[in-house]
C-alpha cells in the first residue's frame, strides 16, 4: 500500500513542478515580446547635461509607452529621448513582429496607458502638466481681471451667489451670475466653480499658481486647488440677464435699539429705494430699510425678524412725518445673506448615516438647501444629478455611502435599501401636489412645467396610476423598517420654518445658532423654486384618479396613528 502511495506522491510532485516552469516560460515569453515590441534604440556616449534632470521621467514615460505629443514640445526633454519617441511613432519604422491578435492586443494596451496617463496629468494633485502656455485672463471678459488669490475654503471672502458647472463653466458666465445679483467681483476655481462678492481676498498669490483652465473656454484662467482668478464686474455682459430687482418686504415696526438692529446707515436728502438698496447691496446686507430720509441696512435678527408685518398705509406718509413714526419700509436687496452660505464636508466620518428620504417630488431638494445652510454641512445623494451639483449642492458628486456628509438624499423604498441606514428624515408632502410637481420636472427638468399636451396625453393617467401607489408604499416601508425616524411634512415645514428646522437639525445632532437659522429663514427659496407664470391648466385630476389617491391617502394617514405619528395634515383630507 506504502509503495503504490509513494508513486503517486512522486509523481503530483513532478507535476506541480512541470506546471510552475510551464506558467513561468508562458510569462517569460511574453515579457519578451512586449518588450521587443517598447524598445528604444538610445546613443551611447556622454549625455548632455541639460537632459539631465529630463530623462528620469522622459524615461519612466517611454519604458511604458506613455509620453504623448505634448512632451515633444517640452524643454525638459532631451532631443536624444526624442528621437527614440520618433522611432517609436514613425509609420515608417521596421516591420512589427508577432501575430496580429498580438498587435491588436498591444495597441490596445498603449491607448489604455495614454488614457490613463492623461487622467493622471490633468489631476490636480498630481504632476504639473507638460505644456509651455499657461491659461492666461479671459481676453473677451468685459470684467478686468484683478489677479490670483489663495482661498480659504473655511471662510471665504467671495461667500455670495454660489454655483459649479463641470463642463461649461466660463469667465463670462461667471461674471453674469454675479453681476446679476450686483456684486463687484467674480472668482473662478478648479476650472468649474464660481464665487461671488464685494470685497477682495486678502492673500494676493502668483499668476502662475492659477493654471486651471475654464471647462468651457480653453486659454482661460480659472483658479486652481485652492486658488481665485478674481475679475471685477464693470457691467452687465450683452449676454446676462437683467438684474435681479429690489424685492419690498412689508412695514415693520422699528426696533427699540437701531444702532444695534441696524450696523450701517445712509442720511441723504431725497434718498430712494434705489440709493439706499445700491448701498446696502455694496455692503453686502440683505436688507435695505428706509425711514423718511434715512437709509438702514442690515440683517433678520432676533429683534428685526420681519415675522411681523403691519399694514403698509402706516409706512404711506410722506417723508418728513414718516421720520417721525415708528415705522419703516423693508426692502430685500439682490445679494445673499451670507452669514449661512459657508458649507463643507464633515471633518470626520458620520458614525451615524442618516437619509432624507422622501417620494419625488415632496421638496427633497429644498429640504436639503436649508439643511446645508444651518447646519453648515454638505448633503449627499443615493444619485448623481449634475444639475443639482451646478447649482451648489457639491455633495451630489460625493459617493453617498462616503459618510462625509450629514444626510444621504434618497426616494428609494424597499427593507433593504430602508435598513441601510442607521436613521431617516422622512419628508412627507400631500399626494396630489407631489404627483404634479413630479410630473413636471420629469417632462420640463427642475424650474419647468409640463406642456398641455403632456397633460393631455395618455402619459399622464399612465402616470397617476404607477406614481400613486409608490407614494403610499414609500411611507408604510419607512414606518415598517425605519430604525429611527422624524417625520416631517412639507407643508408644516412651509408654514413654520424656523421651528421645523431646529427640529430637524436637532435630530441631525448639530447645534446652530439663532442668527443661522434666521440667515436661512431669509435665503429659504434657494435656486429650485419654479419661476414664472403657471401654465393655465384645469383641475388635472379625474374622479377616478381621486378616488384612487384618496384612498391612499387614508392607508397612510392610519398608519401614521398607529405608529404614534400625528395623521397627516387636513389639507391632505380627500377633495
Amino acid at each position: 500500500m506504502a509503495k503504490p502511495f509513494f508513486r503517486l506522491q512522486k509523481f503530483l510532485r513532478r507535476t506541480q513542478f512541470l506546471l510552475f516552469f510551464l506558467t513561468a516560460a508562458y510569462l517569460m515569453t511574453g515579457s519578451l515580446l512586449l518588450l521587443q515590441r517598447a524598445r528604444v534604440a538610445l546613443p551611447q556616449g556622454p549625455r548632455a547635461p541639460g537632459s539631465l534632470q529630463a530623462l528620469p521621467v522622459a524615461a519612466m514615460a517611454l519604458g511604458v509607452g506613455l509620453l504623448d505629443s505634448r512632451a515633444l514640445q517640452d524643454p525638459r526633454v532631451s532631443p536624444e529621448l526624442l528621437l527614440g519617441v520618433d522611432v517609436l511613432q514613425s509609420p515608417l519604422a521596421r516591420p512589427r513582429p508577432g501575430p496580429r491578435w498580438l498587435r491588436s492586443r498591444n495597441s490596445e494596451l498603449r491607448q489604455l496607458r495614454r488614457h490613463w496617463f492623461h487622467h493622471f496629468m490633468a489631476d490636480p494633485q498630481a504632476l504639473p502638466a507638460l505644456g509651455p502656455a499657461a491659461p492666461r485672463p479671459a481676453a473677451s471678459s468685459r470684467g478686468t481681471y484683478v489677479g490670483c488669490f489663495r482661498d480659504d475654503g473655511q471662510e471665504r471672502t467671495l461667500k455670495g451667489t454660489v454655483f459649479f458647472d463641470l463642463r461649461k463653466m466660463t469667465v463670462s458666465h461667471c461674471q453674469d451670475a454675479c453681476a446679476e445679483r450686483s456684486y463687484v467681483y467674480a472668482g473662478l476655481e478648479a476650472g468649474t466653480e464660481c464665487y461671488c462678492g464685494n470685497r477682495l481676498p486678502v492673500l494676493s498669490v502668483g499668476p502662475e499658481e492659477c493654471k486651471h483652465e475654464c471647462k468651457g473656454e480653453k486659454g482661460s484662467a480659472c483658479g486652481g486647488v485652492g486658488r481665485l482668478s478674481v475679475y471685477r464686474v464693470e457691467e452687465l455682459q450683452p449676454s446676462s440677464r437683467k438684474r435681479r430687482s429690489v424685492t419690498y418686504r412689508g412695514c415693520f415696526r422699528l426696533p427699540e435699539n437701531i444702532t444695534h438692529a441696524f450696523p450701517d446707515s445712509l442720511m441723504q436728502a431725497n434718498v430712494t429705494v434705489e440709493t439706499c438698496s445700491g448701498f446696502c447691496s455694496k455692503k453686502e446686507f440683505p436688507l435695505a430699510i428706509l425711514r423718511g430720509w434715512e437709509c438702514y441696512c442690515a440683517y433678520p435678527t432676533s429683534q428685526f425678524n420681519l415675522r411681523d408685518a403691519v399694514d403698509s398705509s402706516l409706512c404711506g406718509q410722506e417723508p418728513e412725518a414718516q421720520k417721525l413714526a415708528e415705522y419703516c419700509e423693508v426692502y430685500q436687496t439682490p445679494v445673499q445673506d451670507t452669514r449661512c452660505t459657508d458649507r463643507r464636508f464633515l471633518p470626520t466620518k458620520s458614525k451615524v448615516f442618516v437619509a432624507l428620504s422622501s417620494f419625488p417630488g415632496a421638496g427633497n431638494t429644498w429640504a436639503r438647501h436649508l439643511i446645508e445652510h444651518a447646519t453648515g454641512f454638505y448633503t449627499g445623494s443615493y444619485y448623481f444629478d449634475g444639475t443639482l451639483y451646478n447649482k451648489g449642492f457639491k455633495g451630489e458628486k460625493d459617493h453617498w455611502r462616503s459618510r462625509r456628509t450629514i444626510c444621504v438624499k434618497t426616494h428609494e423604498s424597499g427593507r433593504r435599501e430602508i435598513e441601510m441606514f442607521d436613521s431617516a428624515i422622512l419628508l412627507i408632502r400631500n399626494p396630489y401636489r407631489s404627483l404634479v410637481a413630479e410630473f413636471n420636472r420629469k417632462c420640463a427638468g427642475h424650474l419647468g412645467y409640463a406642456a398641455d399636451r403632456n397633460w393631455k396625453s395618455k402619459e399622464w393617467p399612465d402616470f397617476v396610476n404607477s406614481y400613486a401607489s409608490w407614494w403610499s408604499s414609500h411611507v408604510l416601508d419607512w414606518l415598517k423598517y425605519g430604525k429611527r425616524l422624524l417625520v416631517v411634512h412639507y407643508e408644516e415645514l412651509r408654514r413654520s420654518l424656523v421651528p421645523t428646522l431646529r427640529e430637524m437639525v436637532a435630530f441631525l445632532n448639530v447645534s446652530v445658532s439663532e442668527e443661522r437659522l434666521l440667515c436661512v429663514e431669509n435665503n429659504k427659496e434657494g435656486s429650485f423654486r419654479r419661476h414664472g407664470r403657471r401654465p393655465h391648466d384645469p383641475e388635472p385630476f379625474t374622479p377616478e384618479m381621486k378616488d384612487l389617491i384618496n384612498g391612499y391617502i387614508r392607508t397612510v394617514d392610519k398608519a401614521l396613528r398607529d405608529h404614534n405619528w400625528a395623521g397627516l395634515p387636513r389639507e391632505y383630507v380627500p377633495r
